[in-house]
Order: structure tokens, then C-alpha cells, then sequence
């Protein structure tokens, strides 16, 4: 019998480039659930020949009710799930962070117990779930709640429980570091708080960033993310946390961040006219007070560059030591991306096309 994969979120950023992967390396037939007519539309002219081996079935992980077009014959042949839908901005709302991340995932987990061929359930998480926890990051679950800077962190905590408490499922929580670009080129299509937050350091609108000059960044490319995910269910990996990031000794840390970009930055002859200054780091209490003195009177630019930075400020505070032994182990050959050659190229990418705009 041909595997049949179910992904979720394959309107989304890892999700369709999980969807292309799938269906360029194996002859898997795909489930994809998708909001909406025009959704499905641009999933399909994206996959072009491949979108052949898929089925779509109209879904809003939003609604209580949310796979209600998922009928006893499509649950019949699922054997593997791969749930990737999320609201992944830091500054979401509370409301559709947890009725999406945290109803959502209870959702799907209800589908995937109605799936008797089910050989696997991943489910997309973030090494933020972690929050502001420091120090060595185990690969595994952490029961405790820890202090959280935003919604987005704490929702993708509380998903992580309600997979974990599934007994009955064969589950693999993989938190995903930070994507900074598709491959190793540092070409970006899809732009995140790390992006804008070095679109404003371009433009000499941010002369003070919040953090640590030696707290460690952890940045991966899509592409890594998406043949770790696919590599991980052809090992037939153990239930268990997998952290899909590099080791401490790997990362970047803030100062060798901003160090690269500026390098990269003072290529541009605009940069080099306007004689833009590497920035300055404040520390917490500082940057706090900034945020919440100047936003109320500062003018418009001012206040989005402080609006961008501040949901995540606090995260660049916090030693994390991630662990990724696991990953590993189950995936030996694994290749990991150079850290600070990704970092140089990306930012270079993001000079010459102007953040996408060229």
C-alpha cells in the first residue's frame, strides 16, 4: 500500500516546502487540509506536476469543528501526520494563538487517533517553547511551565503538553530553531522578526538592541528543517523531543550576529554614505524602559522599529544551550549548515534585493 502523508499548514511556509519534499524524494500520496479555494489555488500551482498525488480537503484549524471534510476513507489510509499549521508571529493575539496552536493541535491529535495505518505523528514545534528558560535544553519534554515572553512561545508550550500526554500516538516533538533563509545560497522568502529586525539596523533606524553580547542565536535554512523532518520518519525515530538546531559551539552569538551583518551591510554604497554606526546593546531593564517611555511619544518609524524588537527582546537575554544529541543520533549524516557563512550570505541577499522589494 502507498504511504499517504497528511500535512498540515501546507499553505505555509514549511509546510509546502514539506509538501514539494515528499513528493520529489518518494512516490507518497498527500493529504493537504487548506482554508480556502484560493489557498488550495496557490498550493497547487506551487507544486505544479506534483500536485497529482495530492487530495485537499477544506480545513480552519481556527473552527471548533476544523476537519469535519475528513471522511472515514481518507483517515483509513493515512499513515503519517505531519502537523505544521501555526500562527508563528511573536506578537499574536492571545485569542487565535491558542485557538489556533492550542485547539488546533488538540484537533488534529483527535484525527490522528482515528487513523489506524498511523505510523507517525510529528508535530512542528520551536525551541522557544522552551521560553526563557537558560542553561542546558534537554530533548524532552518540559512539564513545567517556564516563564514565557509571548503568546506565540507559551501557546507552542502548551501544544507540546497535550501531544506528550498522547500515549496511544506515535509521537516526535521536533522544535525547529529559528529559519533564516530557504538553503545555503541565503536566499529568503519568507521574512521573519530576525529579518526586520536587520531591515531597521540597514536603514539606521535601530542604534540600540536589546541583548547580550554573548547570548547564542540558532538559525537553520528550510531546507535543513525539511530533510531532517522527512529523515526522521524514514528512520522510523523513536517517540521523543528532537531539536532541529546546532549545538551551542555552532551558533552565532548577538555581537558576532551583528558583527556579520554589518560586513555584509557595508558592501552597500547607500550604507556607507549614510556612515550608520554598528549599534549599540542595552540591557533589559534598560530597553524595557526605552519601550515603554519613548513608544507613547516617538514618531511612527520609531515606534515600529521598538514594536518589531520588543515581543522577542527578552530572548536576547538568555543562554540557551540546546542540546541536539538525539537528532544525532537518529540522523548521523545529517549535514548542518556553516552558521556564520549562512548568516554572511543571507544578509547579503537581503542587501541586493532589498529585503524582497528588488
Amino acid at each position: 500500500m502507498t504511504d499517504v502523508v497528511l500535512i498540515t499548514g501546507a499553505s505555509g511556509y514549511l509546510g509546502r516546502r514539506l509538501a514539494h519534499r515528499f513528493l520529489d524524494t518518494s512516490d507518497v500520496q498527500l493529504i493537504l487540509p487548506v482554508r480556502s479555494k484560493e489557498r488550495r489555488e496557490e498550493v497547487v500551482t506551487d507544486l505544479g506536476p506534483g500536485a497529482a498525488r495530492v487530495e485537499f480537503v477544506e480545513c480552519d484549524l481556527e473552527s471548533p469543528n476544523a476537519f469535519r471534510f475528513l471522511d472515514a476513507e481518507h483517515l483509513r489510509r493515512v499513515t503519517s501526520i505531519v502537523h505544521a499549521a501555526a500562527v508563528t508571529r511573536f506578537n499574536v493575539e492571545r485569542s487565535l494563538g491558542l485557538a489556533t496552536n492550542v485547539a488546533g493541535t488538540a484537533q488534529v491529535l483527535e484525527v490522528a487517533r482515528r487513523c489506524d495505518a498511523l505510523e507517525s505523528f510529528d508535530y512542528l514545534s520551536t525551541v522557544y517553547a522552551t521560553g526563557l528558560q537558560d542553561g542546558l535544553l534537554p530533548e524532552t519534554v518540559n512539564d513545567k511551565a517556564p516563564r514565557f515572553t509571548n503568546t506565540y512561545e507559551e501557546s507552542k508550550w502548551m501544544a507540546e503538553q497535550l501531544v506528550a500526554e498522547c500515549d496511544d500516538l506515535p509521537w516526535r516533538i521536533l522544535r525547529v530553531s529559528t529559519v533564516l533563509a530557504d538553503d545555503d545560497t541565503g536566499a529568503v522568502s519568507q521574512y521573519n522578526a530576525v529579518h526586520d529586525t536587520l531591515k531597521l539596523y540597514f536603514y539606521g533606524l535601530l542604534s540600540l538592541l536589546p541583548g547580550r553580547a554573548d547570548t547564542p542565536l540558532y538559525f537553520v535554512t528550510g531546507d535543513f528543517v525539511t530533510d531532517a523532518i522527512v529523515a526522521l520518519g524514514r528512520a522510523h525515530a523513536p517517540r521523543g523531543v528532537y531539536h532541529l538546531a546546532h549545538s551551542r559551539q555552532e551558533a552565532v552569538c548577538l555581537d558576532q550576529l551583528i558583527d556579520l551583518a554589518f560586513d555584509a551591510f557595508s558592501q552597500a554604497d547607500d550604507f556607507r554614505r549614510k556612515r550608520i554606526l554598528r549599534p549599540l546593546l542595552a540591557d533589559e531593564e534598560s530597553f524595557t524602559l526605552l519601550v515603554e517611555g519613548v513608544s507613547p511619544i516617538a514618531g511612527g518609524l520609531v515606534r515600529s522599529a521598538l514594536g518589531d524588537v520588543a515581543p522577542f527582546a527578552r530572548q536576547l537575554y538568555v543562554s540557551k544551550d540546546v542540546d541536539n544529541s538525539r537528532l544525532r543520533e537518529a540522523l548521523p549524516s545529517h549535514r548542518f549548515p556553516d552558521t556564520p557563512e549562512l548568516v554572511s550570505r543571507t544578509c547579503e541577499h537581503l542587501v541586493t534585493t532589498r529585503w524582497g522589494r528588488r
